[in-house]
């Protein structure tokens, strides 16, 4: 099992999952470069792109000797398009691979404002500048947006901390990976849809229902082009697996047991 965080996540976003889960299977995660307490490059020697994620996935699962055929990825937000972007070129690199709340194709009509503000210029650099100055306020709330008052959850304070703790490093910010992910972003989507075809490592859509950040169309559309299984998750927001851990569980598990 190896799980892919989001932004601004840590792989700390996956212990309470990992900790049910590792009972019964060996479980993985890492955190992507820019998060936690990854190495950070400078962006002109690593682009922080997700065609340069896909290649940092493979070097962990080739470096930990992972058995391919036994793996399922579970991927969400800024994880999900390298791990596909990699099963692309690499069919047999997993077993089953399980994406959500993220962006495949370039459709910036179902993504927030902000987001669609990221993908060019000029607008970027000005989300950027904000998104550097606004830290805290970014973490303490990107995961209570579009949910009600009642359905609005708390992190744990190890993921808080990690997430504080691992913001920047090496002079470069969380926010400065995501934007560089942003700024390479259209092409790696557009470079996806076009080779789609080739996608034929069995593929997962799980999507929740209120998701602030990207419109569940986005998934529905992805899945029927692809022809693989969409579930929606009700009540749930972007990050399911941080708001309802038993049901991103039981997915792993059905996953395990199917095929």
């Amino acid at each position: 099992m190896l799980f892919l965080h989001g932004f601004p996540e840590t792989l700390h976003a996956w212990k309470d999952i990992s900790l049910v889960l590792g009972k019964d299977y060996e479980v993985h995660a890492f955190d992507w470069p820019g998060y936690g307490l990854s190495s950070r490059l400078p962006a002109g020697k690593f682009s922080y792109a997700p065609q340069d994620y896909a290649r940092v996935l493979k070097a962990y699962i080739d470096k930990a000797g992972i058995d391919r055929s036994r793996l399922v990825i579970y991927a969400t937000d800024i994880g999900a398009l390298p791990a596909l972007l990699l099963a692309l070129e690499e069919p047999g690199i997993a077993r089953t691979i399980i994406v959500g709340d993220f962006a495949p194709f370039d459709r910036p009509q179902y993504m927030h404002e902000n987001l669609q503000g990221l993908k060019s210029k000029p607008s970027s650099d000005l989300i950027h500048a904000s998104m550097n100055r606004n830290r805290d306020e970014i973490l303490e709330n990107a995961f209570r947006r579009g949910l009600p008052k009642n359905e609005q959850f708390d992190l744990s304070p190890e993921l808080k901390d990690d997430m504080l703790r691992g913001w920047s490093q090496d002079g470069l910010t969380s926010a400065d990976a995501f934007y560089h992910y942003y700024s390479h972003f259209t092409r790696d989507q557009k470079y996806f849809e076009s080779h789609l075809a080739r996608l034929k490592t069995p593929v997962k859509v799980i999507w929740g229902e209120k998701d602030f950040y990207i419109n569940k169309e986005m998934g529905v559309e992805f899945a029927k082009k692809a022809n693989i299984e969409f579930t929606l998750l009700p009540h749930l927001g972007h990050y399911p697996h941080l708001q309802d851990p038993k049901q991103t569980i039981a997915e792993i598990q059905a996953s395990f047991s199917s095929r």
